[in-house]
């Protein structure tokens, strides 16, 4: 059971400080949004190379953006232990992943609320994880799409059916109230921006976070 804390919920004027107070989360989530692709815009590789120098935890990598197929790269090269990709915006995705995978990150790939999982299924050999967005991307703070919920027991259904060893990684609305029933449906890989930043003992929340995936795991 992975948390991997989003920092677009983090104070961006003290980004080394705010990454401090997750050392105790697997991963810390970095959405990377050019205002294109989604209608928002965040930062770019030079920002992320600094932060993997600082970061206490491995970099996630989110791409929201267009064209990845010419951009992630830069993404691995600047330090990020994952880099996700969108199904949506990539016009070579299996050649993608491989050259991520080649630079020194996992490859993973994201699928946005309407997009059909019978997208990636040709691409489950070559990632390291997928990502099911339980919210639209481009902005925290949403609440869960109750609809997205029977994508994330498919997808699961789909990993098991290829054999292949991939996280299932659920970004939008995850809260401590729900985040039970994502690991029952067989998630293992979580999101959370406000509901680890609204809170002053992080480290509490991240463990409570953590406690309810293994205790929604144990009833799946």
């Amino acid at each position: 059971m992975q948390i991997n804390p989003s920092i677009l919920s983090a104070d961006f004027a003290n980004l080394e400080s705010e990454l401090n107070t997750i050392a105790s989360a697997d991963m810390a989530h970095v959405d990377v949004m050019d205002n294109h692709f989604v209608p928002n815009l965040t930062i770019g590789p030079a920002v992320v190379k600094r932060l993997a120098e600082v970061s206490p935890i491995p970099l996630d990598v989110h791409l929201m953006i267009e064209n990845p197929d010419k951009w992630a790269i830069s993404y691995a090269e600047a330090g990020a232990a994952s880099v996700t990709f969108h199904i949506e915006a990539s016009h070579q995705p299996i050649d993608l992943a491989r050259r991520l995978r080649a630079a020194g990150a996992e490859a993973a790939v994201a699928i946005k609320p309407g997009t059909d999982l019978s997208t990636i299924v040709e691409l489950l050999p070559e990632i390291d994880m997928l990502l099911v967005m339980t919210v639209e991307p481009g902005f925290g703070g949403q609440p869960l799409i109750k609809d997205t919920l029977h994508k994330i027991a498919e997808a699961r259904k789909l990993i098991r059916k290829s054999g292949a060893k991939i996280r299932l990684q659920v970004d939008g609305g995850v809260t401590e109230s729900n985040l039970g029933e994502l690991a029952q449906l067989g998630a293992d890989s979580f999101v959370a921006g406000s509901a680890i930043y609204n809170h002053s003992d992080r480290a509490l929340q991240i463990h409570k976070l953590r406690e309810s995936a293994r205790l929604g795991l144990g009833r799946s």
